[in-house]
């Protein structure tokens, strides 16, 4: 059985200040759900404070991205190592990341080898944007994605990532995919590329999320699919009522 999962994206939002504000207020609710893995990822300041109020409960903490190289001269970026102090989860290959920031298949590549090699666990993002659906790609971009990034790992090493279906026009546009079409791409593209690369137990162990536009409202669909094991939430992450009710519907 794969243990749902539900991570908290919170994107360029908050103040370290109101990232502690809205940890103090989710905490009850998200003490009292137990069952699901859950993990918030602030912006890399609020980091160190949201890991001192969140240290010894069963509560994650993500970082939104990261270098692959452990140090040097690459200013503004931070490292595995860096990260792996305070976080036990990075997000890697955001679809943002990949539009604003030229990420590419490779260089998500070589950030999930790092983050491995640090014992963190990459959510590795996959999706294809409204023109490669309307086009008909989606199954080829989503399997090169997934063949690529996680290119020359082993068995070992990909049972401990996570991987996160976005399709890229539903990200904070309203517009969520619907759950069956979700759970297709996920049981026909993914799961069969990651059986082609590492077997098939590997295939089926792997917790694959979906992201894009949901909400306390339509969790539910997403997770009464078959092969969809949870949520990378984005907008509704931030508000209090509505993750929680996210987190509460990958329970049932």
């Amino acid at each position: 059985m794969r243990k749902p999962f539900v991570a908290g994206n919170w994107k360029m939002n908050k103040t370290v200040k109101e990232s502690l504000a809205l940890v103090r207020d989710l905490l009850p609710g998200m003490e009292a759900v137990t069952g699901v893995e859950k993990v918030l990822c602030p912006p890399f300041p609020s980091l160190f404070a949201v890991s001192t109020l969140i240290s010894g409960l069963d509560i994650g903490l993500g970082a939104q991205n990261m270098h692959w190289e452990a140090s040097g001269a690459y200013t503004g970026e931070v490292s595995a190592n860096m990260i792996k102090e305070l976080c036990q989860y990075v997000i890697i290959g955001h679809s943002e990341r990949r539009q604003y920031f030229a990420e590419t298949d490779q260089t998500v590549n070589r950030k999930v080898k790092a983050a491995l090699s640090a014992e963190l666990i990459p959510i590795v993002c996959v999706g294809e944007t409204l023109e490669q659906k309307q086009a008909g790609q989606t199954a080829g971009v989503v399997i090169r994605q997934v063949r690529d990034g996680l290119q020359g790992l082993t068995s070992v090493e990909a049972s401990r990532i996570v991987i996160a279906y976005e399709p890229v026009w539903a990200i904070g546009t309203g517009l969520a995919s619907g759950g069956q079409d979700a759970n297709d791409v996920v049981k026909d593209m993914i799961r069969p590329t990651l059986a082609s690369l590492f077997g098939e137990n590997i295939a089926q162990a792997v917790r694959v999320l979906y992201g894009g536009s949901v909400t306390g409202k339509n969790a539910a669909e997403f997770f009464n699919q078959s092969d969809i094991d949870g949520a990378l939430v984005g907008g509704a992450s931030l508000k209090v009522d509505d993750f929680l009710q996210i987190i509460k519907a990958a329970l049932k």
